[in-house]
Parts: C-alpha cells; structure tokens; sequence
C-alpha cells in the first residue's frame, strides 16, 4: 500500500487518487478567499446583466415590448446553460491534464463568458443580444460546475456549510456589486459589460494560479464514450431518492427566488412607483439584502457545521424567503419592499449556506462528482427558463399582477422547504 500523502484541503490518501479521495484536512483562509474572489466575479457576471445590463438595453432595442424581449434572452439564455453545466461538469470528471481536471474549465469557461459579454457590449440587436447572452451562460455555467467542485473535492463535510457560506455572500455581492458597478461607477452599457468580463477573468485566473488541482491519474478516467457519458447525466431519483430530493428542494427554492426578483427593477417602476430612477431603489434594496445575507449565511454557516444539522436552517430560511415575499404580494410599497428585502436576504443566506452542504452530501460517486454538480446546478438554471414564463403569464393574465407573482415565489420557495425534509442521509 502506498505511504499515506497530504494535498491541501484534499485529505489522505492510499491507492486511491488525491483527485478522488474524500477530503478530511479542512481547508485554509486564502484558499477559501481565492475561491470567494473567482465565485463573486462569476456571479457579478451573471447578475449584473441579469439585474440591469440587459432590462436596460431590452428597452432601448425595443422599448414597447421590452418584458417579452428580456424573457426571451434571458430564457434562450437559461437553456444554454442547463445544457453547459453538467456536460461540461462531465468533462471536467474525464480530464487528466497535468493542470488538474477542474482548473482548465474554470479558466475556459471565464474566457468564453468573458467574449459572450463583450459580444453584449456591440450587440445592435435582439438577435446578437441571444447570442452573447448563450455564449455567457455557456461560459459562466462551465466556471460554476468546476468551482462548485471544488466543494466536494477539497472541503470536508464538518466545514461545508461555513465555506457554503461564503460562497453564498459571494453570489450576493457579486449581485449587490454588480448593480453598483453598472449603475453608479459606469453607466454605459458597453462599459458596464466590459467591466464584467474583466473581472470575470481576473478572479478565475487568480484561482486558478495561486490553488492546487489534484491530477486524475488516466486509470481512473471513468470509462465509457459520449454516448455513456451523454446517458450518466440522469441520475435515478428512485435509485438515489436522497439526491432527488435535494435537487427538487434546490429547484424549488431557485424557482421562488427567481419569481420575486426577476422582474424587480420593474415591480419598482410599474407598482410601487419609486420617487426616483428605480435603479437607484434596486440599488438600496440590494444592499439591505446584501448585509442581511452575509450576517445569515456566516452565523448559520458556522451553526450547522458546529451541530451537524443541515436540514432544519433550510426549512426554516425557506419561511423566511416566503414571508418576504408575501409582504411585497400584500403590500407593494417601498417601505414594504424595505422589510422584505434584508428578510429575503438573510433566509437566501441561510440556505445557500446550508443547502450546498446537504447538496454535496448526497452526490452518488466521488469519480462523478463535477458531472453531479452540473445536474444539481441544472435546478439553478432552470428556474431561468421556467420563472420568466410564468413570470409573464401571471403579469398578463392574473389579476393580481405582481401579487400574484410574488404568491406564486412564496408557494414555491415553502415547497422547497417541505422537500427536503425527505432526504434520510442527512439530518
């Protein structure tokens, strides 16, 4: 038997690879912050775009029909990334580079989204603004499967949730900075979009440079060619019901969150009537929301870990996430809109905290495991595709309008919360 060896974050090892042992050395600060760095830049990526880039410039292209243009990007877009996510999280499980099997995706993907928003930048029509968005979400989608790995592959169950934790207030900064960035440092679109690809680049490349990737020997490349790898992307809910129910719980909640924030630059122009440029109130709520879900997602992060309990924080942030909701349904009004959002942060904290940890806790194989997170991460995109169809049914047709949006978000997010409590391996 080889003598035991010792990778940063990756645990010991004998005959089987660093690359698919299971981790017990927890992992340290500057890795965690090189990790939080590449997350917010992603994420800033993703939602600076989502939040005000692509609303604004859907309305000077075509300003009488600027909700329909802005679901059709951003659900063309969500398609491209259900796809990317578990294929390229499937290729990442197959490569044997010398570099490490997740570090080239994660660079090749901030590269490709990085093109995909400068592609935004020039756009001059809808046509174009698909397709840099497709190329964002292709890229972007990549990056995210490969870091969300590094998760289960460097980060040992008793400190999943305080480094889900911060992974999670990266999602929000990366949201709250963004907004910031695009609205109040540069606030012309092509700037705005240059700016993300920058900083898109510099925090996959930081990672990547200054963190190990464990190398997968070639023996333990999983067999089979793309037709095997194509069919492995279904993972059976009834041969492995505990990863069924995390995803369905992840959906869920995804699916609510998207159905209260997607349209929110518009809820504050249309029903709340902000006495000012509503961006600038998006902005403030932003912030709210951000401070909360950093205070949510630390003090819970840390709790759970502590007491090994993952599932009672998700059911109780998901209360939380639908009661935030359910005042903007039954109040649509700025005071409103500012108790709602630091409830809707510090629940949306709590959950990416915890939910990462019980979500890679019930991944099927350890040689599978980017190709797994790609699948859960399939719940994440989803909602994209789903919420802004929904979203736009329930402006048209209901007659409660974004009241009806918003009750739609709190059903969801609380179906969530019920789900998991049917996953067994995880208490």
């Amino acid at each position: 038997m080889a003598q035991a060896a010792e990778v940063d974050g990756a645990g010991p090892f004998d005959d089987e690879p660093g690359a698919l042992a299971e981790p017990v050395i927890k992992v340290r600060g500057g890795w965690t912050t090189l990790l939080f760095l590449a997350n917010l830049g992603l994420w800033l990526g993703i939602y600076a775009p989502i939040q005000v880039l692509l609303p604004e410039q859907a309305q000077l292209l075509a300003s009488t029909d600027k909700e329909a243009v802005f679901s059709l990007v951003t659900g063309i877009g969500a398609l491209v990334a259900l796809i990317a996510n578990p294929v390229i999280g499937a290729l990442s499980d197959r490569t044997c580079s010398r570099f490490g099997r997740r570090h080239p995706w994660t660079l090749a993907g901030a590269v490709l989204g990085g093109v995909g928003l400068a592609v935004l930048a020039v756009a001059p029509n809808i046509v174009v603004m698909v397709i840099g968005w497709s190329l964002v979400q292709a890229g972007l989608n990549g990056m995210l499967a490969s870091l969300t790995s590094a998760l289960p592959d460097r980060v040992p169950v008793e400190q999943r949730a305080e480094v889900g934790g911060f992974i999670g207030i990266s999602q929000m900064l990366g949201t709250v900075a963004g907004a910031a960035l695009v609205s109040v440092v540069i606030t012309s679109l092509a700037g705005g979009y240059a700016a993300c690809a920058v900083l898109v680049v510099l925090g996959a490349l930081a990672f990547v440079r200054f963190t190990p990737d464990a190398v997968l020997p070639r023996r333990f490349r999983p067999g089979g060619g793309l037709r095997q790898m194509i069919g492995a992307l279904w993972i059976s809910p009834v041969k492995h019901p505990d990863f069924g129910w995390g995803w369905g719980t992840h959906f869920a909640v995804n699916l609510g969150n998207a159905l209260g924030t997607l349209y929110l630059l518009y809820f504050l122009a249309d029903a709340v009537h902000y006495q000012g440029d509503p961006v600038d109130g998006l902005l403030i709520l932003m912030v709210l929301y951000g401070i909360a879900l950093t205070i949510g997602a630390l003090v819970a992060g840390r709790m759970s870990d502590n007491s090994g309990r993952r599932k009672p924080y998700v059911v109780a942030s998901a209360v939380v996430m639908a009661a935030a909701a359910i005042i903007l349904a039954v109040s649509p009004t700025w005071t409103a809109a500012l108790v709602a959002a630091p409830l809707l942060g510090i629940g949306f904290g709590v959950y990416w905290a915890v939910a990462l940890a019980v979500l890679t806790q019930v991944l099927p194989a350890a040689s599978n495991r980017a190709k797994d997170v790609g699948v859960i991460n399939i719940a994440n995109a989803l909602p994209q595709v789903i919420a802004p169809v929904v979203a736009g049914l329930a402006l048209q047709m209901a007659a409660g309008g974004y009241a009806a949006l918003f009750i739609l978000s709190a059903i969801a997010t609380v179906a969530g919360g019920v789900m998991v409590t049917r996953i067994k391996s995880v208490s």
